[in-house]
């Protein structure tokens, strides 16, 4: 049986549509830094989504390969997730796209080392002709958060999100955001294939006891 990340941390992938306090573990990813409109045709963000997706899927084969990952089974590549910011902005201003500072990410199973990512990277670059070297190893440990299944566009967000900041202020919470702790989304919808309107998002963020 196929590993699905979604089926079995279905708390972490699926959550329920309305806001819910989650301890969320330690985790590693594939990561590539940028900044900018995410919207921008051809522009960092997505061909930044282009070199994860070769690296994720030159892991994911690499079993049909020479290059032995210890530990290895099969799993299904989990959704696209991405870390947003911006600077002297509590939050996230959805008005001003080209002031994002961004880490798209997918996640990594937890036998994929940082030797075997190097490995993806060198293997996707030479195979695909993609230059895949702004792919990183990235851990992140998120610990206590709100999160929240959001459906619709991303413009819609903030109504979403004020529902999470009045869920935190009636149960003695407070957003903490920092350098280390992010407004994050994971994609669960084909933006290329799915109606906005029907776009299923899971917005999480920082908290701490107020």
């Amino acid at each position: 049986m196929t590993f699905d990340f979604k089926k079995e941390y279905k708390e972490l992938y699926m959550p329920k549509n309305r806001p819910e306090i989650v301890t969320v573990p330690k985790a590693n990813y594939i990561a590539v830094r940028g900044t900018g409109d995410p919207n921008e045709e051809g522009g960092a963000y997505q061909q930044a989504i282009g070199i994860l997706y070769a690296v994720a899927y030159t892991l994911k084969m690499s079993h049909k390969t020479d290059y032995k990952i210890k530990g290895f089974f099969e799993y299904v590549v989990p959704p696209l997730e991405g870390f947003w910011w911006q600077e002297h902005v509590d939050g996230v201003d959805y008005t001003n796209k080209s002031a994002f500072h961004w880490i798209s990410v997918i996640r990594l199973p937890d036998f994929v080392s940082e030797e075997d990512v190097a490995w993806a990277v060198e293997t996707a670059t030479k195979k695909k002709k993609l230059d895949c070297t702004p792919v990183e190893f990235l851990t992140v440990d998120e610990g206590l958060c709100v999160q929240i299944l959001h459906t619709g566009s991303f413009d819609d967000e903030p109504a979403t999100v004020a529902w999470m900041d009045d869920y935190l202020q009636k149960n003695g919470y407070v957003n903490d955001f920092s350098q280390s702790r992010l407004h994050h989304e994971i994609y669960l919808s084909d933006v290329r294939k799915v109606a906005p309107d029907r776009w299923k998002t899971v917005i999480r963020h920082p908290i701490k006891m107020g």
